[in-house]
């Protein structure tokens, strides 16, 4: 949906970002793309059903969006790609990237979920039917 900037006031345009990436994430987005030699290619992040908390959050290059997919450019070095269905899960989610004695990977600080695992793979929202607290001895990521 578009907004017309000359017809709506200024306050009605503070919109929170659909996902915002830290300068760490996109520093490491940019050089996987480097390294990978695709560096025109966008950042597909996804919800799929599994894990032990019933969401779990996806990752993929790819070249170009397929039909109804939202193309987020948080930062001016990457660009994310979201389906449909995943963005009710992932709207005004955080995606970082820790590096730590145990390794290195993506994090997502997700506001819509009430409860994660402990490797923070999976994730359990509001509206789950399932109401078990699984730990992270159940996990298969």
């Amino acid at each position: 949906m578009a907004i017309n900037v000359q017809d709506a006031p200024i306050e009605t345009l503070d919109v929170a970002p659909i996902l915002t990436v830290t300068p760490a994430a996109a520093t490491m987005i940019s050089s996987l793309l480097e390294q990978r030699g695709i560096p025109g290619y966008a950042l597909r992040v996804f919800v799929s059903g599994g894990g032990c908390s019933g969401l779990q959050y996806g990752m993929a290059f790819e070249q170009a969006p397929r039909d109804f997919d939202a193309v987020v450019e948080p930062s001016d070095n990457v660009r994310l790609i979201v389906d449909p269905t995943s963005l009710m899960y992932l709207e005004g989610a955080t995606i970082d990237y820790v590096d730590s004695l145990m390794g290195g990977g993506f994090r997502i600080e997700n506001p819509n979920a009430v409860s994660s695992c402990g490797c923070g793979s999976s994730f359990r929202t509001k509206d789950s039917s399932d109401t078990s607290e699984a730990g992270c001895s159940s996990c298969s990521h």
